[in-house]
């Protein structure tokens, strides 16, 4: 008991002292104290961009170097909204597209299930409330079941019973 006392008032006395230490004005704020570097620092020009014509700074909505889109990639695009049908997916489409497409999809998915949960829900909470009217409850249910099975193990025994010589 008095090491346990000894040792909250220990480690007590530490944080107290950590504080003080940290703080601006605390004892050995001088040490605490964060020292900035005065060196300047160094800045490397920037290479000068030769301007570009409207039509090169325009980029497409999708990247040449992509990869060719399978049957499901093409049902993601055309779910997600991308394109409206298959004969407007180009030919080969970027890995940036069809990412935020499945990320789309999968947003679309989360919110479809969400939906169900909540409406499951509520359907659980309507048939409660209808089995509670008509007075069914699981301990009833439950009291039943092994009320048949006593009844079935006590059949069993009176057969095992008179079949013994």
């Amino acid at each position: 008991m008095m090491l346990n006392t000894i040792s909250r008032t220990r480690g007590a006395l530490g944080t107290l002292l950590g504080q003080l230490r940290s703080s601006p004005g605390g004892i050995g704020a001088h040490i605490a104290r964060r020292r900035l570097c005065t060196k300047p620092q160094e800045t490397q020009p920037q290479p000068a961009t030769p301007v570009q014509s409207h039509a090169e700074a325009v980029r497409p909505a999708y990247k040449m170097p992509g990869h060719r889109p399978t049957e499901n990639d093409k049902r993601v695009l055309i779910w997600s909204g991308r394109f409206k049908s298959r004969d407007q997916i180009p030919e080969f489409v970027s890995h940036e597209m069809i990412d935020a497409s499945r990320n789309k999809l999968r947003v679309k998915a989360c919110y479809i299930m969400i939906g169900l949960t909540v409406l499951s829900c509520v359907a659980m909470v309507i048939l409660g409330k209808q089995a509670a009217g008509r007075n069914e409850s699981l301990l009833g249910w439950n009291m039943e079941r092994k009320a048949r099975w006593r009844e079935e193990a006590g059949r069993e025994s009176t057969v095992a019973a008179e079949k013994a010589p």
